[in-house]
């Protein structure tokens, strides 16, 4: 198929596509929303007090062990409150034959996720309440610099970690690709600690490729759905337009990003619950947990408001990698089939409107992104 043919093909969306992500969309609005009622009923009604007074007796005063009790209840109900809307995602996958994922194996998934949460969730909050108690004044500013050290951490640890929890990994035997990779990788900078085939299928239906880790465990990873249905030209292109965020340092960049707005969040943070505690006695101290529900929502809603800015910064990366993509193939036209063939697969929308692509999404709009592979072919 040339150029000109899959450009008219990528611009058609499916109703099942349409209705697909739109379903997805309020999906994921239901779930903010229900979350967001949870802390302000917590908050309204007091019952965030009647919490820390149950993990108080259950601990027997014990300050830090009433702070776990308290965040396992935080979790469970969060998380009973949550599931129905993940249960139906479950079957919305089914629905339109994305997942191979049984319901017992989607259950084990959910158990471990929430182990998962409830352990980070308690180290951070573990932290931030010791922070409290002993720094009053200045723990919104010491717990920046913390969190940002485990923002890092996590993100050196999670493909060796975290993802092994969830999928299987081997090191990829195609030696031929591997070789292409590594090169592509070379030549843009980078030095990566191995390719691995990502058991992607014993899950999904759905293609992916990432170039993952940081330092010792950078490494790119390549679904089994991508390697079985996709040419090599089409995996490489796929990954020149990873290696793009590394040659922008679009990682670091990112890092300075979110450290600033972690550093106002925390400020902002302090500054409500001072507000709260001086204005309207709603807690006693700043190292009453109960006001956590507090923290969270201001998070929520600084994230919410700060998400159209975000996602149009993330675009605006993920265009100039495309750019460095196009720069580092021999033609365009295995980015172009490769887009077009993750959109088929993975029932993307491809032209989505314009107010949706504005604060739902993070990459730019396929057909978008294959009229500037287009653009960059005739120009070059």
């Amino acid at each position: 198929m040339n150029t000109v043919a899959q450009a008219t093909a990528v611009r058609a969306d499916s109703p099942e596509s349409r209705h697909y992500n739109r379903v997805k969309r309020w999906l994921g609005v239901a779930d903010f929303g229900v979350g967001l009622t949870l802390l302000i009923v917590l908050l309204a009604t007091g019952w965030t007090g009647a919490l820390r007074d149950i993990a108080y007796r259950t601990a027997s005063q014990n300050y830090s062990y009433a702070v776990f009790l308290y965040v396992l209840m935080l979790v469970v109900i969060s998380k009973l409150l949550g599931l129905p809307f993940e249960y139906y995602g479950f079957q919305l996958e089914h629905h339109y034959h994305l997942s191979n994922q049984k319901l017992r194996s989607w259950l084990w998934d959910e158990f471990k996720s929430f182990l998962i949460g409830l352990i980070l969730a308690t180290v951070i909050v573990e932290l931030l309440y010791m922070l409290m108690r002993r720094e009053p004044q200045h723990w919104w500013l010491i717990a920046w610099g913390v969190f940002l050290g485990l923002f890092v951490l996590l993100a050196q640890l999670a493909p060796v970690v975290l993802f092994p929890i969830f999928y299987k990994f081997e090191p990829l035997d195609n030696e031929e690709l591997r070789r292409r990779l590594i090169v592509l990788s070379e030549r843009a900078g980078t030095r990566v600690r191995g390719v691995y085939k990502w058991h992607l299928s014993e899950k999904s239906k759905k293609a992916n490729a990432a170039l993952t880790g940081l330092g010792a465990t950078r490494r790119i990873i390549l679904a089994d759905t991508l390697l079985d249905h996709y040419s090599d030209d089409e995996i490489e292109a796929v990954l020149a337009h990873e290696l793009g965020h590394h040659v922008h340092r679009h990682i670091l960049k990112s890092i300075f990003v979110q450290a600033a707005i972690t550093l106002f969040g925390f400020y902002l943070a302090n500054e409500v619950l001072l507000y709260a505690i001086e204005r309207f006695n709603m807690f006693d101290t700043m190292s009453d947990f109960a006001n956590l529900p507090l923290l969270i929502l201001v998070s929520s809603v600084l994230s919410f408001l700060l998400m159209p800015a975000l996602h149009a910064y993330s675009r605006f990366n993920e265009r100039q990698a495309d750019r460095y993509c196009f720069q580092s193939v021999a033609s365009v036209e295995p980015f172009i089939s490769a887009m077009t063939k993750l959109a088929e697969q993975n029932l993307a929308e491809k032209t989505p409107s314009r107010w949706v692509e504005w604060f739902f999404h993070s990459h730019p709009a396929i057909a978008k992104r294959v009229a500037a592979a287009e653009a960059w072919a005739k120009a070059h």
